[in-house]
């Protein structure tokens, strides 16, 4: 389906004019009529008066053919049936008053901004699992403003089966309208599928931290990707998984961005005591290495000035007790030999 763009049809106003004079044309036939058939009925005085009644009973359905588009606005018209093409500019336009817009996600709301409101003010809520969705009666007119889809957060499974909730807002316009009516049921709700769809083909390759062995690019050498670090490599490749699913639709998708990331409440738990022991042990490593540099440059520095001679045995006490007092949680507490050394 190819997007046909009406661009001549911006004469609405000069229509306008037009259909009103017209009009105004057969009330006076028809009170003239109606005057001369009082006075002589005469075969013209009838047909005026038949005119004139007719017109000012159907004179309303060419101004059915009046649109006014805004800024950002499109307009998909059919004529029974068949697609007739869009309008895609802001103005005044006048179209065949039998045509009609059709947009099948005009009624949806899937917690996104930017919908187009009629402004009618009757609003249908519908509670569902993957988010809240509006059902209102507007127009059918198609926004081609950026939008954003906040979809619910959704527990998936990274690539070491923990289980993790995500969710992602993702930044979209339509740029055709003949597909995003006619290719799919619902844009909106097609879109909005395809966000979860690709979210977690995309999570399962990732874990949540940095894991060895673990090859989330695909050229079988491992890497250190992860979703809590590689948060801008891993909305990229959301955003493009999600273009290739909604090409098809004359949908754009601008940006996709994680917006909350966490374990699941199961084992957020557990995983919090496994980083503060990995952080324990690290930070003992650090300490431990620390200690024997400080050490062996004592005992070097020692050796170098002849300051004092120990044998092995002292050195070992020296460095025990060096050790102890560098490793230690608490303060040492200092104790003075009064006596020999020996």
């Amino acid at each position: 389906m190819q997007e046909k763009i009406l661009d001549k049809k911006r004469n609405g106003l000069a229509m306008l004019l037009l259909i009103i004079l017209v009009y105004a044309a057969g009330i006076a036939c028809f009170v003239c009529g109606v005057v001369q058939s009082e006075k002589n009925t005469t075969a013209l005085s009838l047909a005026m008066s038949i005119v004139g009644g007719f017109w000012i009973g159907a004179g309303w359905i060419p101004l059915m053919g009046l649109k006014v588009l805004k800024p950002q606005e499109a307009l998909v018209l059919t004529l029974f049936g068949k697609y007739v093409g869009t309008l895609k500019k802001e103005g005044f336009y006048y179209v065949n008053p039998f045509c009609t817009g059709v947009n099948p996600a005009a009624r949806t709301r899937l917690g996104q901004s930017g919908d187009v409101d009629g402004g009618s003010g009757k609003t249908l809520v519908i509670s569902g699992g993957a988010g809240t969705l509006n059902t209102e009666s507007i127009g059918k007119k198609i926004s081609m403003k950026i939008m954003t889809l906040n979809n619910s957060r959704q527990k998936i499974n990274d690539c070491l089966g923990n289980p993790v909730e995500i969710g992602i807002a993702v930044t979209w316009r339509v740029v055709d309208t003949a597909k995003a009516v006619f290719q799919v049921d619902n844009y909106k709700e097609y879109l909005s599928l395809q966000c979860d769809s690709a979210l977690r083909d995309i999570v399962r390759i990732y874990p949540y931290d940095v894991a060895p062995n673990v090859d989330t690019t695909g050229d079988g050498v491992a890497d250190e990707g992860s979703l809590r670090g590689s948060s801008e490599i891993v909305a990229s490749r959301i955003r493009n998984e999600i273009q290739k699913k909604v090409a098809e639709a004359g949908l754009e998708v601008l940006e996709a961005r994680i917006t909350y990331l966490a374990y699941a409440p199961e084992i957020a738990a557990v995983m919090l005591q496994r980083q503060q022991a990995s952080a324990i042990i690290d930070a003992r490593k650090m300490i431990v290495d620390g200690a024997v540099g400080m050490v062996e440059m004592a005992l070097e520095r020692l050796s170098e000035k002849n300051t004092v001679e120990l044998d092995e045995e002292r050195k070992a006490a020296m460095v025990s007790n060096l050790l102890v007092v560098l490793c230690g949680n608490h303060d040492a507490q200092p104790v003075v030999n009064s006596g020999s050394l020996y």
